[in-house]
């Protein structure tokens, strides 16, 4: 039996409207998985410091030295994390400076040792050193957080950024907050190496690959009642 008039032409209009909703739907689909499959290429170039672990969302790798390492959620807000950052880099430019002083003392063979000098006699009094240390330092500090509030860097006294050799970069400056957690966590050691052992990195690692079984991490654990008392 034949259509009816206008049968044909209607089912091909259903056919064709049908289609094109389905091409609409995986249109659609599809631009809404590009922005996705855009941050999942981004995160995986991004070097985080546990591979495979998501960062917090409040570090977006924009900062030096940023690698999504923030497990106590301390940068949330963002004027902190832009403090905790100025923070970071001062310390680690201090500890930097403390760990090649006290390997360059000990390399010398400067005395005391870099945990008795504090219990040195100097020529100038201690009581007379504490007021100045308070005025400059006190100074210097004063400047240096104006600095940073008006500017966002860091700086000495009116130059900010400070950079007297040239070397102000975005490759300089993950190599700076870089060292600068390296030689914190160095000074960390340091002292606790001084505590247990009463010795200094140098005279600590000759001693230790001199004798690897019998002057190691154990032994000194071991035996920090009578190195205390040898040393007092």
């Amino acid at each position: 039996p034949s259509s009816p008039p206008g049968t044909l032409p209607t089912q091909h209009s259903t056919i064709m409207a049908a289609s094109m909703s389905m091409r609409s739907v995986k249109l659609s689909g599809a631009s809404r998985a590009a922005p996705r499959a855009a941050v999942r290429v981004a995160a995986a170039s991004r070097k985080i410091w546990l591979p495979e672990s998501t960062p917090p969302a409040h570090l977006k790798g924009e900062m030096p030295g940023d690698f999504g390492f923030d497990p106590l959620g301390l940068g949330q807000s963002p004027d902190r994390l832009k403090w905790y950052q100025e923070a970071e880099k001062t310390n680690g430019r201090w500890a930097m400076m403390a760990v090649a002083g006290i390997m360059g003392q000990e390399l010398l063979g400067v005395e005391p040792k870099w945990y008795l000098a504090g219990a040195k006699e100097y020529d100038f009094p201690v009581i007379a050193q504490v007021p100045i240390l308070f005025l400059v330092m006190g100074f210097l500090e004063t400047k240096r957080f104006q600095g940073f509030k008006e500017t966002g860097t860091s700086g000495f006294i009116n130059s900010f950024p400070f950079d007297p050799a040239g070397m102000n970069s975005a490759d300089m400056a993950v190599k700076e907050i870089k060292n600068g957690r390296l030689a914190m966590v160095a000074f960390v050691g340091f002292a606790v190496q001084a505590l247990a052992t009463r010795t200094g990195p140098i005279e600590g690692l000759t001693s230790h690959v001199s004798d690897p079984f019998g002057k190691n991490i154990t032994y000194y654990l071991t035996h920090i009642p009578e190195t205390l008392a040898s040393s007092a």
